[in-house]
């Protein structure tokens, strides 16, 4: 989930001139700062606040999966907003499920599973971990390893996008809502008539904290279609 310099062109050359650039703006950048003033593990947190602060998606006593979580930011917000809730209304089941193939430093009320959820060995520790409920909410902010070929990494992102819809379809309550990062280019399009197919609402949105130059954005998805009309 952090935000990491671009593959620059070949040459070493050209590639420290891309990070210098990459460590300067991202030692400058104010989300940043304020990521470390308050804790979080990484400045993409705030890219998940602000979409849940203008949707209403985390409320008291849900059961929210975060995809892609490593190294934890996004669950980290989930909990605090869980849990600050909970306490307000008295409402504190609150369950967060963390999935990444990678691994991620522990969060106090987060389950986390390291694995592929693809495998059924993961999903049969999912399906353990989520007792037997469908989620609220599911976030990912997942995005492959760029390889600098534009066609390739279009391709990748837009399989990660599938994935966390159909793991919604599969694991999300009908009202639920998906939240899912998506970069512009090649497939983007299709992907937009995907969620539309999937969800009854569907709204995009490219929060504050995504850089202007990033082709990111991010597609909410809203009460799950009937089967009989996708």
């Amino acid at each position: 989930m952090n935000d990491k310099p671009k593959s620059g062109k070949p040459g070493a050359k050209v590639g420290t001139k891309v990070n210098k650039a990459w460590l300067h703006d991202h030692i400058n950048d104010p989300y940043v700062k304020l990521a470390t003033r308050e804790g979080y593990r990484a400045r993409a947190v705030y890219k998940l606040k602000e979409i849940d602060e203008s949707l209403g998606l985390i409320r008291p006593g849900q059961l929210v999966v975060d995809l892609g979580s490593t190294p934890g930011a996004w669950s980290q917000y989930l909990r605090s907003k869980l849990l600050h809730a909970g306490v307000a209304t008295g409402r504190t089941a609150a369950s967060i499920i963390a999935l990444d193939i990678l691994p991620m430093e522990p969060i106090e009320g987060v389950t986390f599973l390291q694995g592929d959820f693809r495998e059924e060995e993961v999903l049969s520790r999912l399906a353990t971990a989520m007792d037997g409920r469908l989620a609220d909410v599911v976030v990912s902010d997942m995005a492959p390893n760029l390889s600098g070929i534009s066609s390739v990494d279009a391709a990748a992102s837009s399989y990660l996008v599938e994935l966390a819809i159909d793991f919604a379809r599969q694991h999300l309550k009908p009202e639920g809502a998906l939240v899912a990062k998506l970069f512009h280019g090649s497939g983007y399009d299709d992907l937009v008539k995907l969620f539309k197919k999937t969800f009854r609402v569907v709204k995009t949105v490219k929060p504050k904290a995504s850089r202007d130059r990033s082709p990111e954005t991010f597609m909410v998805g809203m009460g799950l279609r009937s089967p009989d009309t996708v």
